[in-house]
């Protein structure tokens, strides 16, 4: 179904309401998503990417409801992957021949995804430009690594949209389409968690691409993403919030970690978290079980938080398996300048806080010397170290 978005500019993409699990299911989608694509009608006639291989027969048939694919002259490519291509062979079976504008790495990851290397592609890179006619035209800017290396967006002149791709959206459902039309508390939770959860790790080129951005000073009324909303109220208050995302981010905020097995780790938790309530007061305070609390959630939270603590108990002279991947998934996002502190329970041997603590030092975080470690199930006195533990994390 077309969606006008400005001028001779359509939305013909697909909104995912059942949508739960993105990346495999590395990435809880709680709100829905949505696969934006483009329709641009100028002189040329151009697509600007396509949608999830689930989709394509549907998104095909609604695209010939809207014109004949025989018409469209250009087809534009900002990211080969597959939720944004995945309708590409289906199209390209119906239109063969038709140009796909995009980055030298999106042909890599377009042939070798659906091994077509006859299609005809056209590369590009920052600066290049395809005219449309009617004295516009798209001026290509490459955003290698946010967040494939094969990612671009492209700027419509005239209308100043910029077709950002995944830069600047969430895997949120919003039948109406923009930042304006949704409960901004979802769409600002739902922006943070997917910086935090997929951009991240990148964030040195966050900031980096947003001065380059900024540099060819192009004025932006509509920032097209390919999910979720599209920012038109005041589209440059998404680019404010990356950028002071990518600087380290952190609110006065304090994240507990943790799995147990017989609640003795969780005592302890609960113990830290009293404490660090009582010597800071205006800190805000989470307290989250790995068991039963999901893992993108969770680290949307420490995104916010300055320090966090992460507990468990001693298993096979090792940690819970649980909280061993999620520490996994903690480095992989880079987090920096934030502090740490362990805690746990142990029945025999007790390597679990020296396992924790070599695992968040590799995960970049600023670890504290006090530790609360309990035999069995934490008696009061096992519990004190709690105090130290919470005064070392509210401390700015």
């Amino acid at each position: 179904m077309r969606k006008k978005i400005k001028n001779n500019v359509d939305w013909v993409g697909k909104i995912d309401w059942e949508l739960r699990e993105f990346h495999g299911s590395d990435f809880s989608v709680n709100r829905g998503s949505s696969q934006n694509a483009y329709l641009i009608r100028e002189e040329k006639t151009v697509l600007v990417d396509t949608v999830w291989a689930p989709h394509a027969r549907e998104f095909i048939d609604n695209l010939k409801q809207e014109i004949d694919l025989k018409d469209i002259d250009y087809i534009v490519t900002n990211h080969g992957e597959i939720d944004h291509s995945g309708a590409l062979p289906l199209l390209m079976a119906e239109i063969p021949g038709t140009p796909i504008y995009c980055t030298a790495n999106a042909v890599k990851s377009l042939v070798g995804q659906y091994h077509h290397p006859e299609w005809n592609f056209k590369t590009v890179k920052t600066g290049d430009t395809l005219d449309l006619g009617n004295g516009k035209q798209l001026i290509f800017v490459e955003m290698r690594m946010l967040h494939w290396p094969d990612s671009m967006a492209a700027y419509m002149t005239g209308d100043n949209i910029l077709f950002s791709n995944d830069a600047f959206g969430q895997h949120y459902a919003v039948e109406e389409l923009f930042n304006d039309c949704c409960d901004p508390c979802e769409l600002w939770y739902e922006a943070m968690k997917y910086y935090a959860n997929i951009l991240n790790p990148f964030s040195p080129l966050v900031t980096k691409k947003i001065e380059e951005v900024v540099a060819l000073n192009l004025p932006i009324d509509i920032i097209a993403t390919s999910h979720g909303v599209i920012w038109r109220d005041n589209p440059l208050q998404i680019v404010q919030k990356y950028a002071q995302w990518a600087d380290a981010y952190q609110e006065d905020q304090v994240t507990i970690v943790y799995d147990t097995m017989w609640d003795s780790t969780r005592v302890i938790a609960h113990e830290i978290a009293g404490y660090i309530n009582k010597f800071s007061p205006d800190t805000k305070v989470r307290v989250y079980n790995l068991s039963n609390t999901d893992k993108n959630d969770i680290m949307t939270e420490v995104f916010r938080s300055r320090a966090i603590a992460v507990g468990s108990p001693t298993v096979t002279n090792s940690i819970l398996s649980s909280v061993s991947g999620w520490l996994a998934f903690l480095k992989e996002l880079k987090f920096k300048n934030k502090k740490a502190a362990v805690f746990g329970s142990y029945g025999w041997s007790g390597e679990g806080n020296k396992e924790l603590r070599a695992k968040l030092a590799e995960a970049g975080f600023e670890v504290v010397e006090p530790e609360v470690r309990a035999n069995w199930k934490p008696t009061r006195e096992e519990l004190l170290p709690s105090e130290a533990v919470a005064r070392a994390l509210a401390q700015g």
